[in-house]
């Protein structure tokens, strides 16, 4: 009885501190496994191609598209055909897998005949056509049945007595993807600065999209295709995003940024809640008919900086510079690429990578990008989108052969409830990023997009301002800054850009003055908190009153207490609204550690040859991206030999027997003695 008890209890204690990357675990190929719900995993072969002819691009881009449509095609088979393919899944060989090889090896073929009309036709595609099913594991807090549901636009989270259902669009979230931000210990490196380094920043108000601007196009990865992203984007910046927008399009177009002189594109996937609405979406593409349903959440605050380099001085983006940071196939293709970013006000040195965070009262939820900030001195673009530019190493040096550039950091965030993961998501709903339907609204899926447009004079001035450790944005130099400057002036510290200030203040609020303190970006501020800047660990402060007129206006010179003039009106990027109550607590999941490795790429120019892909002498080779070595963070996530077998359960089925059988001989035994 001891003995099988023991068994049990192990057991089922290695099977809940399994995960390794992503706390859903990760096999031996470094891709992370499903949670909740059968998909289709593919061969990625846009990030393989490496060497692609530019006469050859459009072709090439136009076949990767038909790829995904394939695959989304197929996973809606694979729902549709979930009941019979649990039973057994060699059922979904023929009426699925087989068909989509087929088809996957006809437009592979068109590929190489399109690179081989330009240039050497690659040898080794095939290799790529053949997708597998991927079972469904299951996860603490998955629901058992999720593969099951069918997609249904007007679905609300069902309530299943134990765990989130799989989403309003029947291909998740599920109660796994969630963690709370406060078991996440705080993971987030500072490389030192050195002598050199560019200290600065430059800020660019672009709004938070209120206007509604989004589709389901990716004109970088996917020019000239509708739905090509099969998941719908906000866009701030660039008023003339289509997959259809050429470069002078891009140019010519308006911009929702204060300065005028940057036309820049930045998009990313929309954030919806499972709350059984439909938005106009909901029986389009990219939306309710591939799994991309909900309500869709405008950004509370978007803030958009360009920063500097901790070993040197950075110099300028080329004008229509591409860069895409993330990956939405992560939860298929593993985190070699994976970049995303998960936090709340008030925890942001504390990141997950792929949970979505639950976050306490009055704390909202952090989107924060930070994209690669090395360049190769001569490409735009490549043709995966990726080698022209790398991260910074741990170190903070740029791979040999690129240089530094201003480094984007994108930070959004969210008015929203942690859900109810107790009931599905039924008394608050669940949230999650648009993705392709294969990828299950897995938060590791999460990315961002951005082209740049910014005037040549006004990219100079940015490169200055950063070089020279001035902190610049549209409303006058060293006087851009839009969040938290009361801090400076009343306490000696101020706060990064969007950390909660009114949107009409100006100066720096002590950035030039004696006191030279810098708030960390998790100050937990709300708009008009005027107090000094707390640590990133502290737990959110609740709402101060708001100031209606936009607070006080500081000439950035104050030392400390000093108020110069009667506040600004709101600048366009914010909003005000009157002070609320501290939202309610209902964060319900279990107190895991689950930060994961960034996963951050190192910035190799060339991919590795691919292994599944036979090469060939005088022809062109299939490159694949070789996963880097990962910085950061180890996953806080038990391991072993016990942790390993922990996805399988029948240890603790014998223990079970063991136990049931000691008993029965014991109570015998108890007879014969009496």
């Amino acid at each position: 009885m001891l003995g099988g008890g023991g068994l049990v209890a192990a057991n089922v204690y290695a099977s809940a501190s399994e995960g390794g990357w992503g706390g859903q675990g990760t096999e031996a190929t470094g891709q992370v496994k499903s949670a909740g719900m059968a998909t289709i995993d593919c061969p990625d072969v846009g990030t393989q191609l490496t060497k692609v002819p530019e006469a050859a691009r459009a072709d090439v881009d136009r076949e990767l598209a038909t790829l995904d449509q394939q695959i989304a095609a197929a996973y809606q088979q694979l729902q549709q055909s979930a009941p019979e393919i649990r039973q057994d899944p060699a059922a979904a060989d023929g009426p699925i897998m087989n068909p989509l090889k087929d088809k996957r090896k006809a437009t592979l073929d068109r590929v190489a005949d399109a690179i081989g009309r330009t240039g050497d036709r690659p040898e080794g595609l095939d290799a790529l056509a053949a997708c597998t099913l991927r079972p469904a594991q299951s996860a603490p807090g998955d629901s058992a049945s999720a593969e099951s549901t069918p997609p249904a636009d007007t679905q609300p989270p069902a309530d299943n007595g134990q765990s989130a259902a799989p989403g309003q669009g029947g291909n998740g979230p599920v109660a796994a993807d969630y963690a709370d931000i406060k078991s996440v210990q705080p993971n987030v490196p500072q490389p030192a600065k050195g002598s050199d380094a560019s200290t600065g920043s430059f800020t660019s108000e672009c709004g938070v999209n209120a206007n509604g601007l989004r589709n389901s196009d990716n004109v970088i990865v996917a020019p000239g295709v509708s739905n090509g992203a099969h998941h719908f984007h906000d866009y701030v910046g660039n008023q003339s995003n289509t997959a259809f927008a050429s470069d002078d399009d891009l140019a010519k177009a308006d911009t929702s940024c204060v300065d005028k002189g940057d036309k820049s594109t930045y998009y990313w996937p929309v954030v919806r809640l499972q709350n059984g609405k439909q938005e106009k979406d909901a029986g389009a593409p990219g939306g309710g008919t591939e799994g991309n349903a909900g309500e869709i959440v405008t950004p509370k605050q978007v803030t958009i900086t360009f920063e500097g380099n901790p070993r040197g001085k950075v110099t300028a983006m080329p004008r229509l510079l591409r860069i895409i940071t993330g990956d939405a196939k992560s939860f298929v293709n593993g985190p070699a690429n994976a970049n995303a970013s998960w936090s709340c006000t008030g925890f942001e040195d504390r990141q997950l990578k792929d949970k979505y965070p639950l976050c306490p009262s009055g704390s909202d939820v952090v989107r924060t990008f930070r994209f690669q900030s090395c360049w190769d001195g001569r490409n735009t673009d490549s043709a995966n989108h990726r080698t022209h530019v790398a991260f910074e190493g741990q170190d903070g040096a740029c791979p040999q052969g690129f240089e530094p550039i201003p480094q984007l950091v994108q930070r959004i965030v969210y008015d929203v409830d942690a859900p109810s993961l107790n009931d599905g998501g039924k008394t608050v709903p669940l949230y999650a990023v648009d993705s392709f339907p294969e990828q299950q609204h897995k938060p590791v899926t999460d990315h961002g997009d951005f082209i740049n447009v910014f005037d040549e004079g006004l990219m100079d001035q940015m490169v200055d301002c950063i070089n020279s450790g001035r902190t610049c944005g549209p409303r006058g130099d060293d006087g851009g800054d839009k969040g938290g400057d009361n801090g400076g002036d009343n306490g000696g510290a101020t706060a990064n850009p969007g950390d909660g200030g009114n949107g009409g203040d100006q100066g720096d609020g002590g950035k030039n003055g004696d006191d030279k303190g810098t708030a960390a970006p998790s100050d937990g501020g709300k708009p008009g908190d005027s107090a000094t800047a707390s640590s990133p660990a502290e737990p959110p402060r609740t709402d101060a009153t708001v100031t209606p007129t936009g607070g006080t206006k500081h000439d950035g010179h104050g030392k400390g207490g000093k108020q110069d003039e009667p506040g600004s009106t709101a600048g366009p990027t914010e909003t005000t609204k009157p002070a609320q109550a501290p939202k309610a607590d209902r964060t319900t999941a279990p107190a895991e550690r689950t930060t994961a490795p960034t996963g951050k790429d190192t910035g190799t120019a060339e991919a590795t040859v691919s292994a599944s892909a036979p090469e060939s002498t005088g022809a062109a080779a299939v490159p694949q991206t070789t996963p880097p070595p990962a910085t950061g963070t180890e996953p806080q996530t038990s391991g072993g030999s016990l942790a390993e077998t922990g996805a399988q359960l029948w240890p603790a089925a014998i223990g079970v027997l063991l136990a049931g059988s000691g008993l029965v001989m014991f109570l015998r035994a108890r007879r014969l003695r009496y």
